[in-house]
């Protein structure tokens, strides 16, 4: 494939409202960010998501946004924005800001000019459409449950929400709507920033005719998914998005990407493909139940390790996948994705270790690099996330307990990820000095940033070591270009693959089992010579000239000729 300027980067995603408060309103702000630049730089960060900092009624945590050139009065100002992205430069971070053009909030201009005059201009900048018998034109079911469509007040209309129904779905198919989307992005892009995170962004083509479907629950509805994988020509909003923004910039782009066509891959993030890379979201999705939370299964190592291998040989040689562990979507990966007696400090060293030397870009995301896992609320109302509630719900309904719904929030919700950052063991793990708009983890004495700045083992010391590792001149090569070869397929605690480069070979060995083992590296690499490049026990581990043994929660990175 082509080389980048983004193939070597490493990429840090904040979720501001949860990141550090600077004022004590207990809300998390940029000039919290600001100050804690030099935190990112010494932890080897080149690229900076910012999940939504744009003006909006929060309904979905910023998601809904009511002016794209604005920054909401809680996050701070434009000024202190654009003393962020100068400050980040300095500290040679760029910025990469969340891209939210499927829908916007109800409070936007446009809408509200919508709602006045239904029949005019600005109802074509959504999907108003009459209904039927005086019921919705069809049966879709929102992403957050209930119907996809909400009348329009006083008319026979209805407009579509994929989403929330604060969150009206913006019409791609009127080019009066691409072209104020594409002005706005451009403008931010001549700003300086590197690049965008973009939301939701299969949704955009619909299927205009919106048939009825056969129902998938008892509620008479189905899945406003089964819209996304039918609607047919989404590449030709795409290709113009690409050629009338971020094409011209170089910039670096990120797709939330579901339901793409298998045979898509290569036109959605290929050489030139729509999008610079997208998020590999298949560990994701094998821990998703097929009714909601309260039906999910737990991951389990071999299909777990088998989805990771599928995917990265599956995009060899055609696409580069971002790979994230956590996002402020998911549940923390230290919970969800380690078996139990491997969650501690070095189970999360070791699954840090595989996400980031995997063939693509890595993205941490806030606190994984300390090892933060799930915050358990005693009360459904401790949570503050839309989704959440409605999953709750949907427990309930399916003939759960109380609390059997709430154990299936506990494990799964959005919240868990956007708990405040724990940066210390005062109050409130020095996230804000006021009262913090969501319930902090009660685990922060014992995990936060400055006990293990401290400790030379900690978990964020060794992502510190991890990075430098991943930058070496010696082995940035590898790690950024070179070829991903899994080997002990079917081994059922040891995760192992080779990174190889015409310059090196670099051989990742990770122990997930109860029991130690011993990997014979020449049985599958040949003839061998190691060199031990980084380890994640104080431990002394047993390394021969072709034999290396594991003990659990062992991780291992090695060059081998």
């Amino acid at each position: 494939m082509k080389t980048k300027w983004w193939h070597d980067k490493v990429a840090y995603q904040i979720y501001p409202k949860s990141f550090k408060d600077s004022n004590g309103d207990g809300i998390g702000d940029l000039r919290g960010i600001i100050e804690k630049l030099d935190y990112l730089e010494s932890l080897g960060i080149d690229l900076l998501w910012l999940s939504p900092v744009y003006q909006s009624p929060f309904v979905d945590q910023g998601y809904d946004i009511s002016d794209y050139y604005k920054i909401a009065e809680e996050f701070g100002t434009m000024e202190e924005f654009d003393e962020l992205l100068e400050k980040a430069k300095e500290h040679h971070i760029q910025i990469v800001m969340d891209l939210v053009i499927n829908h916007c909030s109800d409070r936007h201009e446009w809408f509200q000019k919508a709602l006045k005059d239904p029949e005019g201009e600005y109802a074509d900048y959504f999907y108003f459409v009459k209904g039927k018998n005086g019921n919705p034109p069809n049966n879709y079911r929102s992403y957050f449950g209930g119907s996809a469509w909400e009348q329009v007040p006083g008319t026979d209309k209805y407009y579509l929400h994929m989403f929330a129904k604060e969150q009206p779905d913006l019409n791609w198919e009127n080019p009066r709507v691409r072209q104020e989307l594409f002005e706005m992005v451009n403008w931010w892009l001549d700003k300086g920033i590197a690049g965008f995170r973009i939301d939701a962004i299969i949704n955009i083509k619909k299927n205009l005719t919106f048939p009825d479907c056969e129902p998938d629950g008892p509620d008479g509805l189905r899945s406003c998914v089964h819209m996304v994988e039918e609607a047919e020509g989404i590449g030709e909003f795409l290709g113009e998005l690409k050629q009338e923004t971020f094409a011209k910039y170089d910039a670096f782009t990120v797709g939330e990407v579901f339901n793409m066509k298998e045979s898509e891959l290569e036109q959605f993030v290929g050489d030139d493909g729509y999008f610079s890379t997208m998020f590999d979201f298949a560990p994701h999705i094998l821990t998703e139940g097929e009714k909601g939370w309260y039906d999910a299964k737990e991951a389990e190592f071999t299909e777990w390790k088998k989805t990771i291998i599928d995917s990265q040989l599956r995009c060899q040689g055609k696409a580069f996948l971002a790979n994230i562990i956590e996002n402020h979507d998911e549940p923390r990966g230290a919970s969800r994705y380690l078996p139990e007696h491997a969650k501690t400090p070095d189970g999360a060293k070791m699954l840090g270790t595989i996400s980031l030397l995997l063939r693509g870009i890595p993205f941490i995301y806030q606190g994984q690099e300390i090892g933060m896992v799930n915050c358990r609320m005693s009360d459904v109302n401790e949570y503050d996330d839309i989704d959440t509630y409605h999953q709750y719900q949907a427990a309930l309904d399916a003939g759960c307990s109380k609390e059997e719904a709430l154990e299936a929030c506990c494990r799964h919700s959005r919240d868990n990820a956007r708990t405040p950052m724990q940066w210390d063991d005062s109050a409130s793990a020095g996230f804000t000095d006021g009262i913090p708009w969501i319930k902090v983890n009660e685990n922060y004495r014992e995990i936060n940033v400055a006990s293990q700045e401290k400790n030379p083992n900690s978990v964020l010391n060794y992502y510190r070591k991890l990075i430098r590792l991943k930058k070496d001149p010696k082995w940035r090569e590898v790690f950024a270009q070179g070829e991903f070869i899994p080997f002990l397929e079917k081994d059922e605690q040891i995760f192992a693959f080779a990174r190889r480069a015409e310059t090196a070979q670099v051989v990742v060995l990770a122990n997930f089992g109860i029991r130690e083992q011993t990997v014979d590296l020449m049985r599958e690499l040949g003839t061998v010579s190691e060199q031990m490049l980084l380890g994640n026990t104080e431990r002394k581990l047993e390394i021969g000239e072709t034999k290396v043994t594991l003990y659990p929660c062992d991780v291992v990175v090695l060059s081998v000729k």
